[in-house]
């Protein structure tokens, strides 16, 4: 078999509106591409028919191979997986909504055949977004570049295309909570920019609610940046210094013979004030604590069910690989699949 050239890395989640369209729009973009080409859809552990819609297409079309996650991991975890087992020259990723539109992987490899090893997809406009989260989504890019030492460039999203020089450095970078975007940025190398207008969803629902993009937009911030911890510090000293302010003035008052009306309003208001303040310190300090623990536990990213279409793992030993995070267990045989641990 020829050498894989391109590798496409797609994660699924309930997407069983979509990938009808979705495995004719990568068919059609595939056959315009001049190396062999594998799809890995990385299924994350959908609840609705994609995953038997996936086996569908993969039995019409060997090029899409299937990753089985045990569950629900999260959409940067299943990038991640994707890629673990990608074996292009160059590994693309991109959503199965269709908003990032597939002819635009030709601009990304144009560039990469320049001699960039990341390029990333710009977003010049995002169509079929509401107002709020469009200004979100810039509110928070900009804050993140200000507050980390790492350039992130702004409005560019996971789609891009990577080398497969840097995809093995960004495969030593194991930590849980993954800011995929911002890791790129964070290992270097050469890297540039295509500018696209982002489509609106083909169909079906984001898998991104406003829960998921405040915990997405903690992830970044504090996977790559200090600026929490420095103001909680900050915050510390002002309010400290205020104290003691507060107390010259309160000896001065009783040394010159004021008299102060006592009330118990202003103590209330003053004690929950600060009271509050510490509680925010206290969360800011729990959040990178509990990041600590979660990595020392060194669980593996993910467990995988099983695959379809690769047949270097027919053996279980394949699946020992420590940087592929995968836990073997007893080996299972159907006919669509090779004998394969499950997670």
């Amino acid at each position: 078999m020829d050498r894989v050239k391109y590798s496409l890395v797609i994660p699924i989640y309930n997407e069983e509106e979509t990938l009808a369209e979705l495995h004719k729009q990568i068919s059609e973009l595939i056959n315009q591409l001049d190396g062999n080409t594998e799809v890995i859809l990385v299924d994350d552990g959908s609840r609705d028919h994609s995953y038997p819609m996936m086996l569908d297409i993969h039995q019409q079309d060997p090029r899409f191979k299937i990753v089985h996650l045990a569950r629900n991991f999260g959409h940067q975890i299943a990038i991640s997986a994707g890629m673990d087992l990608a074996s292009g020259q160059a590994v693309i990723i991109m959503d199965a909504d269709l908003q990032d539109p597939p002819g635009v992987v030709l601009d990304l490899i144009a560039k990469w055949k320049e001699g960039y090893e990341i390029v990333y997809g710009v977003r010049e406009s995002r169509q079929g977004e509401t107002y709020f989260k469009k200004a979100t989504a810039s509110l928070f890019y900009r804050l993140l570049r200000r507050l980390t030492d790492v350039d992130i460039p702004v409005d560019v999203g996971d789609f891009r295309l990577v080398d497969r020089k840097a995809l093995d450095a960004f495969k030593a970078l194991r930590e849980h909570n993954r800011y995929v975007r911002g890791m790129f940025s964070w290992i270097g190398f050469k890297q540039t920019g295509v500018r696209y207008v982002r489509s609106e969803r083909f169909a079906g629902q984001t898998k991104y609610p406003l829960r998921k993009m405040l915990k997405f937009a903690i992830d970044g911030i504090v996977s790559f940046s200090n600026a929490p911890l420095r103001l909680a510090l900050n915050l510390g000293f002002l309010f400290s210094g205020l104290s003691i302010l507060v107390g010259i003035v309160s000896v001065f008052l009783k040394i010159f013979g004021v008299n102060l009306i006592p009330g118990w309003t202003s103590l209330i208001v003053g004690i929950s004030f600060l009271g509050g303040i510490q509680l925010i310190v206290m969360g800011m300090l729990g959040e990178y604590i509990g990041r600590i623990y979660e990595e020392v536990k060194d669980r593996p990213l993910y467990v995988i069910r099983n695959v379809h279409g690769f047949a270097e793992f027919a053996s279980t030993a394949a699946w020992h690989k420590q940087d592929m995070s995968i836990t073997p267990g007893p080996k299972v045989k159907d006919s669509n699949q090779t004998n394969l641990p499950v997670g």
